[in-house]
């Protein structure tokens, strides 16, 4: 089992690291968002342990969210929102993203991939598009990648959730153009996801496609929305982390 370490700078929202190397030797810093469902950080919890023991020379770091608590009782810090892509907010990725550069910090040498699990897909997505550069690669998992006809979606599906509600989230389609030319993409969607479908990664997955972003699209046909520690994703985040050039100190 991996161990856990406390970061070398202090963080704004809780974190767990899972690493079998020692910090100077990281070459993969893979920082992992959890979902909305009650149990999602303990599913990001449990992939990042796996990827840990899979992925050569790995650190893997869990954030909550804002205002996003574990069943520890571990909680970070800021408002959760409402849990209906309204938490998509500048302010709340502005936080996520600063983390990220803390801990690059501590694994200067490292290539950083992200991954996210269907709105903290959407989020990731979003701190590649507003913070180019940031990141080597994503991993995107049942994204609702194209925010405002998701939600519209999701408000015919359940119309007193609160999906109508005005918000100040950013769609990742909107800041896509953002995203650094040589980053790197993998997408995973359940043919079968009913709260994410396909056509909201597809489109997305296209549109980067086209600005010449290597991106790695799947459909996973006999697949759900709970997809988060399918063997898939995380060969795909292996796979990503061995396609990405190594750092020189």
């Amino acid at each position: 089992m991996g161990t856990v370490q406390p970061p070398a700078q202090p963080l704004n929202l809780y974190s767990r690291t899972f690493s079998e190397t020692k910090p100077g030797n990281v070459r993969s810093l893979i920082v992992v968002l959890h979902g909305d469902a009650p149990d999602a950080a303990s599913d990001s919890y449990h992939f990042a342990r796996t990827a840990s023991q899979k992925i050569p020379d790995s650190a893997v770091v869990t954030l909550l969210r804002p205002g996003y608590s574990d069943a520890e009782g571990n909680r970070s810090p800021g408002e959760r929102g409402h849990m209906t892509g309204d938490a998509l907010t500048p302010d709340r990725i502005r936080t996520v993203g600063d983390d990220i550069e803390r801990l690059k910090t501590r694994y200067p040498q490292s290539d950083v991939i992200l991954v996210g699990h269907s709105t903290s897909a959407a989020m990731a997505a979003d701190l590649a598009g507003t913070r180019g550069g940031l990141i080597d690669g994503m991993v995107l998992v049942s994204c609702p990648c194209t925010l405002p006809e998701w939600r519209k979606y999701m408000a015919g599906r359940d119309p007193d959730g609160g999906y109508a509600l005005p918000s100040n989230s950013l769609d990742p389609l909107q800041t896509a153009g953002g995203i650094a030319s040589d980053m790197r993409a993998a997408i995973l969607v359940g043919g079968r996801d009913e709260t994410t479908p396909e056509r909201f990664s597809r489109t997305y997955a296209e549109a980067i496609a086209l600005r010449g972003i290597d991106t790695d699209y799947r459909v996973l046909p006999a697949q759900g929305h709970d997809i988060f520690n399918d063997a898939d994703v995380l060969n795909a985040t292996e796979r990503l982390a061995a396609s990405l050039p190594r750092k020189t100190p």
